[in-house]
């Protein structure tokens, strides 16, 4: 039977205590690490912000997603079949497997949404968000998704947008680029200041032990 030493038995009894900065960074290392794989995971948006898939593709803004179904040249309208729901899209030829199906990434606006035949050779499907200052991930859920980060907005879009939207939009694009530097997000920017203010305010109090958000 082993002999434990009295330190060796105290340290079983009383372990030392976790450092909690040392416990955070941990995390935070983890954290980093968790949303490095995703990334990798992600897909570099096309030219219109969304995925090129085997057999059609889709794009968009921030009002609007577009879906490009090729079909066989020559294909007339009656032919179509295409189906918007607010949280779901279905879009095909009659008598055949639908070619896109699925619940879709995020709601749209099923009055504001349509359907048209270009050139009797592509089914285009314009999609209103109903969230009109947001990226969408992927059309569908569970499909691929993109790279929000990487997704670009024509600076001449801006000007078409109200007020409110586009600075809503210049925000989301702003904590994006913080994002992807490591930097602190408009809110988090506004938050330190707010706490800066305050202890500035209250030199008497104690922050010694206070973390920075």
């Amino acid at each position: 039977m082993a002999i434990l030493s009295d330190f060796e038995e105290n340290q079983e009894r009383n372990p030392p205590a976790k450092n909690p900065v040392e416990e955070s960074k941990a995390a935070d290392k983890e954290l980093v690490k968790d949303h490095e794989e995703e990334k990798a995971t992600k897909l570099t948006p096309n030219k219109g912000n969304g995925v090129d898939m085997e057999n059609y593709s889709w794009g968009q803004n921030t009002q609007e997603v577009t879906v490009h179904v090729p079909v066989p040249q020559g294909t007339a309208s009656r032919f179509v079949l295409c189906e918007i729901k607010k949280g779901y899209l279905k879009v095909g030829l009659r008598g055949q497997p639908p070619i896109v199906e699925g619940e879709l990434f995020k709601p749209v606006k099923v009055g504001e949404s349509y359907w048209t035949l270009e050139d009797k050779r592509t089914i285009t499907v314009l999609l209103s968000k109903c969230d009109g200052v947001d990226w969408w991930k992927s059309l569908l859920k569970g499909g691929p998704e993109i790279d929000t980060h990487k997704v670009e907005l024509e600076p001449s879009k801006l000007s078409d947008l109200d007020w409110e939207t586009r600075a809503a939009v210049e925000k989301m694009m702003f904590d994006q680029r913080q994002k992807q530097l490591g930097l602190p997000t408009s809110d988090e920017i506004q938050k330190e200041e707010m706490l800066k203010k305050f202890m500035s305010q209250n030199p008497q109090m104690d922050f010694s032990k206070m973390q920075m958000p």
